[in-house]
C-alpha cells in the first residue's frame, strides 16, 4: 500500500471518526481484558479457569466503558494530535469505568472473576488505549513526512486543471507544505490516470464531492491558458466547496517570469470572466519604441501601469510626473529593476502649476504624453472639495495639455471616466470638463496647423485599484467582516489595470486627434455579486462574513453609462473598441474657456457655485444632492 492510498483511506474514513473510534476502543478494552487473565492465571489457566459466566461480564463491562467513555466525549479527540492531555482524559475514563464495573461485579457476588483481574484490568486498558492513539500519531506524522517534507500538518490541495500547469505545480509544492491529494479535468481521456503520482478523480464540476471525501483544505486553479471564461468557471465551481481558493499564475504572468508552484489568493482580473481586448502590438511599438514618453500621476494605480505597459515597447526615456514624493519613489524603484535600460526622469510636480509644466517639457521635450493625474475619489470630491477637483481634473489637463501642444508633443492621451456621461457628481462633471478643454486644443490644433494630437480614453471602474472595491472588500473580509455595499441593485463597468492601461496605450496609437475612444466591456456587474465572490473564495460563508447595505453615498449613481446618448460612435478595426466624438461646437468650447479662466483666477471657490459653473458648461450634469437631513 502506498502512502497515498493510506492517505486516501484514512480521509475517507475521517467523517466516520467518532463511531470508528469507539469500536477501537472497545476492541482494545476487550483484548486488554484477555491480556490481563494471562498475566493473572498464566499460560496455562488464563482461558480454562475462567467462571462460565465470564463472556457476559466483559460484554457488561464493554457496555459500561462506552458508556463512559461516550459521556466524556473521549471519541471526540483527535488521535493524530494525541498527547498529555487525551492520556490524562483516558486516565480519567478508564478510572470511573473499571471503579464502577468492579463494583457491579462485587454487587452481583460473581465471585469466580478474579479481584486481581477486576483491579488491574483499568490500568492494562489505559496502557493499551494510549498505545494505540500514540501509535496512529506516529504512522501519521510518517505518512505526513513521506508525502510532503514535513513532519507538521500539512495543507491538502484538491487541484482543478490536469495538464502542464499541474505537473509543474505537483512537483513543485508537494515538499513546500502543501499534498496533492487529486487532481480535475473535464477531458474524459484523463480520468483514472496519474499526473506526478497524483491520480485524476473526476471531472470539475465533482468538486465538492471530492473535496469532502478527501478533508480538502484549499482549491488550486491550475488552468494559466484557458480562457477567462473557463477560468471564471473553475473558481465558481471550486468557490462551490466553501474552502479557500487559490490559483497558478495566469499565461501572461507565467511569460513575466513567475513560477507555476508560485500559487496566489485570487486577483480581482480572475473575477472579470472575459477576454482582454486585443490590441495592435506593432502599431503601439511603432507609437512609443524609441520616443521620450511623459506620464503625468506616474505613481497612482492608473499611471503606475501606464509605466510598466509603455516600458515594455522600448522607449527612449521614461519621464514620471507625480505629485505624491513616496507613489514617484515606489514606481522608480520598481521601474529600475524591472527595466534597468530605459532612462528615467523623476519628477516631482503639480499638473495645476503652468510653469513647472512649460519649463518641463521645453526641458524634456516629450513626443507623447499620457495625463493620468486626477482626483477620482468620487465622495471626497463632492463635498469640501469641488474646487480641488475642478483644478485638479479640469484646469490641471488644460495646462498639460497647453504644455504640450506648446512644446510640440506628438500625442496627448486624457485618461477619463465613464462617470463622466451624465455625470451626477463633481468628479465626472470636472472630468467630462476635462473632455471638452481637450476638445478645444483638438480644434484650435485643426485650425492652427499644430502638430499635436488630443485625444481622450474612457472606461469604467478598474478591479484592484486604489479607492475601488476590491481591496476594500479584502480588508473587511481578512477583519472578519461585515463587506459593506452601498446598495443592493448598485452595478459598474469594470476591467483590469492592465487591460485599462493597455487600452489608454493603444488609443495613443491610433488616435487621431479631438476623439473619446470607449472600451466596450461587456455586461455591467453587481458589486454585491463581487462581494459574495470574494467571501466564497476566501473559503467563507455570508453567515460567517455578512453584506451590509450603507445607502448609496454623495454623488454616487446606481449604474453607470460609457456614452452619452447624443455621442455618435464609431467601430474601429478593433473589435471592442469604440470611438464616441466629442462635441466641439464653438458655443461650448467659449464656455470651457470661461470656466478655465474663472478656475485660474482664484484658488478657492464655494461647492455650490462650482456645480452651478459645471451645470452651464455640462448641460448633461444632474447633481444627484444625496445628502444626510440637517
Amino acid at each position: 500500500m502506498s502512502w497515498h492510498t493510506l492517505d486516501t483511506l484514512l480521509t475517507r474514513i475521517r467523517p466516520h471518526r467518532e463511531p470508528l473510534a469507539l469500536a477501537i476502543d472497545a476492541a482494545v478494552i476487550a483484548a486488554c481484558w484477555n491480556i490481563t487473565y494471562l498475566f493473572r492465571l498464566g499460560f496455562e489457566r488464563w482461558w480454562s479457569a475462567r467462571p462460565v459466566y465470564d463472556g457476559w461480564v466483559l460484554a457488561g463491562l464493554l457496555a459500561l466503558y462506552v458508556a463512559v467513555f461516550a459521556a466524556l466525549k473521549v471519541p471526540k479527540g483527535m488521535w493524530r494530535f494525541s498527547g498529555f492531555g487525551e492520556v490524562q482524559r483516558l486516565t480519567f475514563a478508564c478510572a470511573i469505568a473499571g471503579l464502577l464495573g468492579a463494583v457491579g461485579v462485587l454487587m452481583a457476588q460473581l465471585v469466580q472473576v478474579p479481584r486481581a483481574v477486576l483491579a488491574l484490568h483499568p490500568v492494562v486498558s489505559l496502557m493499551g488505549l494510549a498505545m494505540v492513539r500514540i501509535g496512529y500519531r506516529m504512522l501519521y506524522e510518517h505518512m505526513r513526512g513521506r508525502l510532503s517534507g514535513s513532519m507538521h500538518e500539512t495543507r491538502r490541495a484538491l487541484v482543478l486543471g490536469a495538464g502542464d500547469a499541474a505537473k509543474l505545480l505537483i512537483a513543485g509544492i508537494q515538499h513546500h507544505g502543501w499534498v496533492v491529494v487529486g487532481l480535475l479535468d473535464d477531458n474524459p481521456r484523463k480520468l483514472g490516470a496519474r499526473i506526478g503520482g497524483v491520480p485524476v478523480l473526476g471531472e470539475l464540476e465533482s468538486a465538492p464531492r471530492w473535496a469532502a471525501v478527501h478533508g480538502i483544505t484549499h482549491l488550486i486553479v491550475a488552468m494559466p491558458s484557458a480562457s477567462a471564461v473557463q477560468r471564471r468557471r473553475a473558481l465558481d465551481l471550486a468557490a462551490a466547496t466553501g474552502l479557500p481558493v487559490v490559483t497558478v499564475p495566469t499565461a501572461a504572468e507565467l511569460r513575466e517570469g513567475q513560477a507555476v508552484a508560485q500559487v496566489r489568493d485570487i486577483e480581482p482580473d480572475d473575477l472579470l470572466g472575459r477576454a482582454p481586448v486585443q490590441l495592435d502590438e506593432g502599431g503601439i511599438s511603432e507609437c512609443l519604441s524609441g520616443k521620450v514618453v511623459l506620464i503625468t500621476g506616474a505613481g497612482g494605480s492608473i499611471g503606475s501601469e501606464l509605466c510598466r505597459q509603455v516600458a515594455r515597447y522600448g522607449p527612449l526615456k521614461l519621464v514620471l510626473y507625480e505629485l505624491s514624493e513616496f507613489a514617484l519613489y515606489r514606481i522608480e524603484q520598481e521601474l529600475g529593476e524591472q527595466f534597468p535600460h530605459i532612462p528615467l526622469v523623476r519628477l516631482v510636480g503639480d499638473v495645476r502649476d503652468p510653469e513647472h509644466l512649460r519649463v518641463t517639457f521645453a526641458r524634456v521635450r516629450p513626443q507623447v504624453v499620457f495625463h493620468a493625474a486626477a482626483y477620482k475619489h468620487v465622495p471626497l470630491m463632492e463635498e469640501d472639495n469641488a474646487f480641488s477637483a475642478l483644478r485638479n481634473n479640469t484646469l490641471g489637463t488644460w495646462r498639460a495639455a497647453s504644455a504640450a501642444a506648446a512644446a510640440g508633443v506628438e500625442r496627448f492621451v486624457l485618461i477619463s471616466t465613464d462617470k463622466a456621461v451624465n455625470p451626477t457628481n463633481v468628479m465626472g462633471a470636472t472630468k467630462r470638463a476635462a473632455e471638452m478643454a481637450i476638445s478645444r486644443l483638438a480644434a484650435q490644433m485643426a485650425a492652427g496647423g499644430g502638430r499635436t494630437r488630443f485625444m481622450a480614453v474612457r472606461f469604467g471602474n478598474v478591479l484592484g485599484s486604489s479607492g475601488s472595491v476590491i481591496p476594500k472588500f479584502k480588508e473587511q473580509i481578512a477583519r472578519g467582516g461585515p463587506v459593506t455595499v452601498t446598495h443592493p441593485d448598485i452595478t459598474r463597468f469594470f476591467m483590469t489595470i492592465p487591460e485599462a492601461a493597455r487600452l489608454v496605450v493603444q488609443a495613443g496609437a491610433i488616435g487621431e486627434g479631438g476623439q473619446v475612444f470607449v472600451l466596450d466591456m461587456g455586461e455591467p456587474v453587481k458589486i454585491v455579486d463581487l462581494a459574495r465572490d470574494l467571501i466564497r473564495l476566501s473559503g467563507h460563508t455570508l453567515a460567517e462574513i455578512p453584506i451590509a447595505f450603507s445607502g448609496l453615498r454623495p454623488g454616487e449613481k446606481l449604474f453607470e453609462e460609457l456614452l452619452a446618448d447624443a455621442d455618435a460612435t464609431l467601430p474601429t478595426r478593433f473589435e471592442r473598441l469604440r470611438i464616441a466624438r466629442l462635441d466641439a461646437s464653438a458655443s461650448s468650447l467659449d464656455e470651457v474657456q470661461q470656466l478655465l479662466d474663472w478656475a485660474a483666477a482664484r484658488s478657492a471657490a464655494p461647492d455650490d457655485e462650482v456645480r452651478e459653473r459645471l451645470a452651464r458648461l455640462v448641460p448633461e450634469y444632474r447633481p444627484a444632492r444625496i445628502r444626510s437631513a440637517g
